[in-house]
């Protein structure tokens, strides 16, 4: 039962190649993949913008009550999974690239990329966001956050008084830049005394950017779980809340780090 608190939490990572702002192909090739896992997982993990792949074509977005969202309901529901990933969504006249985190009982929260990717001109056609979001599921605390935010280590800082146990990384990160990717998740998973996942597409965008993928489970120790290669595939993986509680234990650093104010 979602309220209920696990030991172990299962984390489907969803590695997939996107059809470029076709947000009906897109929706229907994942959900045919996760209809054939064969047992569900409590965690569902897409790439950041699922339905459309990278871009800045927003005329797109949708606002939270049309496709995309009912679609997250229906796949939550189906699965019994807490179901996140990113898409652009219209509110109030402005256009934002969004992580949603969908429950089964259709009830979502959400927070917005942080950090927009100003080399691919992002900041001229969204919002960013302002708060970081912290989400518990199952007895779990888990916060998601969007691609590049992954370059800012203060933004995803945990804390000694209320630390999340899993964060979350959804993207659309291109091969040319693989290095960085793999590099900073393993740095935000020891920094951080926490598991991490890094969910990326594969494929090539309308842009022309190759994608490879490199989706990956990490441990505290940033150590892998998981490594995914470069191909279509959906990858369940299950972490320990006792394993990780005896280590922050054994190892209290995060109580000599120091507090930051972000301004």
């Amino acid at each position: 039962m979602p309220g209920i608190p696990t030991e172990t939490l299962s984390v489907a990572l969803v590695q997939s190649d996107l059809y470029w702002e076709d947000v009906t192909a897109n929706l229907s090739s994942l959900e045919e993949k996760i209809a054939q896992v064969p047992d569900a997982p409590d965690v569902i993990v897409l790439p950041e913008m699922f339905n459309t792949g990278f871009t800045m074509n927003t005329s797109l977005a949708e606002p939270m009550n049309l496709t995309t969202t009912r679609w997250m309901k229906q796949i939550a529901a189906q699965t019994k999974s807490l179901v996140i990933g990113s898409f652009t969504v219209s509110e109030g006249g402005d256009f934002y690239n969004r992580a949603v985190c969908m429950k089964p009982d259709s009830t979502f929260l959400y927070s917005d990329k942080r950090h927009l990717f100003t080399l691919g001109n992002e900041h001229l056609y969204y919002q960013p966001g302002s708060d970081r979001l912290m989400i518990e599921w199952k007895g779990w605390k888990i916060t998601p956050l969007i691609c590049y935010d992954l370059r800012f280590p203060i933004w995803s800082r945990n804390t000694a008084s209320d630390p999340y146990d899993i964060l979350i990384y959804v993207a659309n990160w291109p091969s040319k830049r693989a290095h960085a990717w793999n590099t900073l998740l393993k740095a935000r998973a020891i920094e951080n005394q926490c598991y991490v996942v890094g969910v990326n597409r594969i494929g090539e965008d309308g842009n022309g950017l190759k994608y490879q993928g490199d989706s990956v489970a990490l441990d505290y120790l940033g150590e892998p779980a998981c490594m995914l290669a470069d191909k279509d595939v959906v990858k369940i993986v299950r972490f320990s809340k006792d394993d990780l509680d005896e280590y922050r234990t054994s190892f209290p650093v995060m109580l000599d780090a120091d507090r930051f104010i972000i301004r």
